[in-house]
C-alpha cells in the first residue's frame, strides 16, 4: 500500500540579507560595551602580575643576601655568578625572570629609599609614574 505524501506548498529559506546584518549590528552594539570591560580587566590582572613578579624577585634577591651575605650588585647576579663571589649557590634567577610583565627591565638600587634595596617596574608605559596600567609597582 502507498502512503502519498501532500506535495509542499511552503519553500523553506534561510536567513535573509536583513536578517543577518541585524545580527551583526547587535553583536557589534554587545561588544561597544563588554570590549572596554575586558580590556579594562586584562589592564589589571597585568599589574597584578606585575606585582607577583616583584614579590617573588623580591625573594630571590633575599635568599641571595641569606646565602653570599650582601645584596647582589645588580640583577644579573642572580642567573649569573659574579666574579669574587665565592658563596653564591645559584642559579637565585632565570633571565626572563628579570623582566616585568611587560616585558621591561626592572630598575634595581642598592641601597634602596628605605633599608635595603628597591625593586621597581614602570608599568606598561615603561615611565615613571603613571595611572591604572601604567602605575609604577615596587617593592
Amino acid at each position: 500500500m502507498k502512503t502519498r505524501h501532500a506535495p509542499r506548498t511552503r519553500r523553506q529559506r534561510g536567513f535573509t540579507i536583513l536578517e543577518i546584518v541585524i545580527v551583526f549590528i547587535l553583536l557589534a552594539g554587545i561588544m561597544a560595551f563588554v570590549g572596554p570591560k575586558i580590556f579594562e580587566q586584562m589592564g589589571r590582572a597585568k599589574s597584578q602580575e606585575a606585582r607577583i613578579r616583584i614579590q617573588d624577585l623580591a625573594g630571590r634577591i633575599e635568599m641571595y643576601k641569606l646565602e653570599v651575605g650582601k645584596y647582589p650588585d645588580n640583577l644579573q647576579a642572580l642567573v649569573k655568578q659574579p666574579p669574587g663571589v665565592d658563596k653564591w649557590n645559584g642559579p637565585y634567577a632565570k633571565d626572563t625572570d628579570l623582566k616585568d610583565a611587560w616585558g621591561n627591565d626592572y630598575r634595581f638600587n642598592v641601597p634602596g629609599q628605605g633599608k635595603g634595596f628597591d625593586l621597581v617596574s614602570l608599568g606598561a608605559d615603561g615611565k615613571e609614574g603613571g595611572e591604572g596600567e601604567n602605575r609604577d609597582v615596587s617593592n
